[in-house]
């Protein structure tokens, strides 16, 4: 396997996330969250930027993002165990249910790691932050239930 280096802390190959609503995006009920009462795209606009960097290793499932200063990725879990590894910046994650939220601050060399079912809210520090999230499956396996948390409503 051939090693791949680059950077992404740097601004070449970064892109404004697309804002369509994709179809492993479910609201809390179990429902799409293309029929949610919020709106995906008021919310993330502009927040949330994804990298264009390949990364050369084919058992590594991961998705590279940087996202603006103060923005909160809203409220919501995964089917399966998610690891967030920061790169650059901070984020301030609240998990678990809401009547016993813990929050843990993940800086620079650190990581997160949620697991399938538990409920979750990122905030970026004051610089942003740029992370990567990875699981041990490929992304078409992940499932993302969003939820009443964070959110432009429609």
């Amino acid at each position: 396997m051939p090693i791949t280096h680059g950077s992404l802390l740097d601004d070449a190959g970064w892109l404004n996330m697309p804002l369509q609503v994709m179809p492993s995006y479910y609201w809390e009920d179990g429902s799409q969250l293309a029929d949610a009462p919020v709106d995906f795209g008021a919310t993330f606009a502009d927040n949330m930027d994804v990298s264009t960097t390949p990364i050369d290793l084919m058992a590594f499932h991961r998705n590279p993002l940087r996202v603006k200063p103060g923005f909160m990725v809203p409220r919501h879990s995964h089917n399966i165990d998610e690891t967030v590894l920061v790169l650059q910046g901070e984020y301030t994650i609240e998990y678990g249910p809401l009547d016993d939220l813990r929050t843990i601050v993940v800086r620079r060399g650190g990581f997160f790691t949620s697991r399938a079912g538990t409920p979750y809210t990122m905030t970026a520090g004051p610089e942003g932050v740029t992370y990567i999230e990875t699981w041990g499956v490929p992304v078409t396996e992940l499932k993302t239930f969003w939820r009443d948390l964070g959110w432009v409503a429609r």
